[in-house]
Parts: structure tokens; C-alpha cells; sequence
């Protein structure tokens, strides 16, 4: 049985356009530090062709880490975060939960650039809930609660702890009730 977590491949390429819009509102944090490391960059670009369904998701899955793992070259934990948001939008062609990574990385990277505005990370949340399509918010609210379904990036990895798990649990929250 395939993962509560991965939804059908229509309600990914829903949902990786807004995930994609989530991770690029931080991007500017991780070029400022690595200009010439184009991989988050492109990881975006790549969700949003799969969502215009230019790509294929067989081909995005093997491609998925590429992203992410420019969160190497960064040093600041703002551009770090940046670079996950990237990672995480380039990883919804594999599984729609990853949407709500790249927004819990773009939330977090928004806050750790603004450690003297005590809400950045709720105002990213608040952006991010504003841009949800009425496709994508159905798509979204499919999803298992965080913690609920270990099999996927809800599960009891990274994403469900600190910051990440707020912003999560409050992106959730807001699906159930509007």
C-alpha cells in the first residue's frame, strides 16, 4: 500500500507550484552566501515544470536530493534553511508531503534571517496560507498529521521537531478549520 504521505501524482504537481513559490521566497538567502551554486535554483525550477507536467516524476525521484544538498555549501543557518525549502519543493514530485517541508524550511529560514522580529516565521506562515489554491488546500489536507504516519516526511524525522513541527502543526491546524 503506497504511503498516505505520497498523494496521486495530479494532487503532487498541484501542490509542488505552491511548494515551489514557498521555497522561492527564501532563495535569495543561500545565493546571497553561495552565488554560484545554482542546485536550489534549479530544484525549483524542476518542481515547477513538474507541475506544468513537463517532467515526469520517475525522473524527478532520482533527482530529488540535488537541492537539498546544497545546504552544504551554505554556512549561515538562514541560507541552510533556504536551501532544504529548495530541496524539499524539488522532493514533491516523489511524495506530496514534502510541500509542507519546503513551507516549515521557508517559514524557519524567514525567522532565522529576522532573529530581532519576533514574528517572521508566523508572517511566512501567514503568506504561505494566503497562497493556497482551493486544489491545493484539498490536496494538502489529505495529508496525515505529523507524527501520525511514520512512512514519509511526516514521519519522526527532522520535520517533526522545533520550529520545522510548529510551522507544520500550524499549517495543518489552518487546512482543517478554513
Amino acid at each position: 500500500m503506497a504511503s498516505r504521505q505520497a498523494l496521486s501524482e495530479a494532487e503532487r504537481r498541484v501542490v509542488a507550484l505552491w511548494a515551489a513559490d514557498c521555497a522561492e521566497r527564501v532563495l535569495g538567502l543561500f545565493e546571497a552566501e553561495a552565488p554560484d551554486d545554482d542546485r536550489p535554483r534549479d530544484g525549483i525550477a524542476r518542481a515547477r515544470a513538474f507541475a506544468r507536467g513537463e517532467l515526469d516524476a520517475a525522473g524527478e525521484i532520482r533527482r530529488r536530493f540535488v537541492a537539498g544538498r546544497a545546504a552544504q555549501a551554505a554556512l549561515g543557518p538562514a541560507a541552510v534553511a533556504a536551501a532544504r525549502a529548495a530541496g524539499q519543493a524539488s522532493g514533491v514530485a516523489h511524495m506530496g508531503a514534502h510541500a509542507l517541508g519546503a513551507a516549515a524550511y521557508a517559514a524557519k529560514a524567514a525567522g532565522l534571517v529576522a532573529p530581532d522580529r519576533d514574528n517572521a516565521r508566523e508572517d511566512e506562515v501567514r503568506w504561505q496560507l494566503a497562497h493556497l489554491t482551493a486544489p491545493v488546500r484539498a490536496a494538502l489536507a489529505q495529508l496525515p498529521a505529523l507524527g501520525e504516519d511514520r512512512a514519509g516526511p511526516l514521519g519522526a524525522g527532522l520535520l517533526a521537531r522545533g520550529d520545522l513541527a510548529v510551522t507544520i502543526r500550524e499549517l495543518q491546524a489552518a487546512l482543517t478549520t478554513t
